[in-house]
């Protein structure tokens, strides 16, 4: 559904507005409806949907309104919903064209039931997931080493009395200066991923990337745990050794084979091939 600029979702040859807010897209309610039920009064058609959840869930508003630009040039304010409150309107869409999307919901909500039950399942389906998107298994070993190596790192950050989305973020970009010399937010413009965008930072690294960001987190841990710091301070000094020593293991790397570990290549073009629909 979503093109490679960025700037419209197109489905079946028909444009979805949407709009960068709060860091995410948000989607015209109206747009969605009109694309999925063809009716020719698309804001009645979403007016009675909203009066019935409000009616059977009482449902607090799922949508905001946000200008969007309308045909006649202007902006107006519009419904719109983030990607989320899309799903939820479109299970409450009775129309042949949704239910594609909701057997799709449906199969993923099943999947994750399994993959509580059975986290090797997780695993498998990443497997997968990036072998779709182009990926070779020489990296996706790589890639799903890191993601075990973030998860140990984050686990300690936890114990250690860190919990904040925000705080991790901040000893994240530690580890990262010392590494690389470059923030994560510095790495991605670096690498030209745009900033309106969900693609992860970590899906665009090389295979040496990779390896120098699972050392350094690696060693924060072992830090961390010989030490037990407690709280952002004191796991910030051990965020900054960690990635020292992956900063200068980069840097004895880089003098042995001649040219630099950080490198502008990325992966979006594997992010835009597959729709959230098969």
């Amino acid at each position: 559904m979503e093109n490679n600029q960025n700037k419209l979702i197109v489905f079946e040859s028909k444009n979805i507005r949407r709009v960068w807010n709060e860091d995410e897209w948000y989607y015209s309610v109206v747009d969605i409806v009109e694309v999925l039920t063809n009716s020719p009064t698309p804001r009645q058609y979403w007016g009675k949907i909203k009066d019935r959840e409000f009616i059977k869930l009482e449902l607090s508003p799922i949508w905001v309104q946000l200008k969007l630009p309308s045909k006649d040039g202007k902006k107006y304010k519009t419904d719109c919903v983030n990607t989320q409150g899309a799903f939820r309107i479109i299970q409450s869409i009775s129309s042949p064209k949704a239910e594609p999307f909701k057997r799709w919901l449906a199969k993923v909500g099943y999947e994750r039931v399994e993959e509580i039950e059975n986290p090797e399942l997780a695993q498998e389906r990443m497997k997968d997931i990036y072998e779709q998107k182009g990926y070779n298994k020489d990296w996706i070993d790589k890639r799903l080493r890191e993601i075990a190596v973030r998860q140990n790192l984050t686990d300690e950050w936890k114990k250690s009395g860190v919990k904040e989305h925000r705080d991790f973020a901040i000893l994240t970009a530690e580890i990262s200066k010392a590494t690389f010399g470059m923030t994560p937010q510095e790495y991605k413009d670096y690498k030209n991923i745009p900033v309106k965008s969900k693609a992860n930072l970590r899906d665009n690294m090389t295979d040496l990337e990779l390896i120098f960001t699972m050392l350094g987190e690696r060693v924060t841990t072992e830090i961390s745990e010989n030490e037990n710091p407690e709280g952002i301070f004191e796991n910030k000094k051990v965020a900054q050794r960690g990635g020292k020593v992956a900063g200068d293991a980069r840097n004895n790397t880089e003098k042995e084979i001649g040219r630099s570990i950080i490198s502008e290549e990325n992966n979006l073009p594997f992010n835009t091939k597959k729709t959230f629909i098969e």
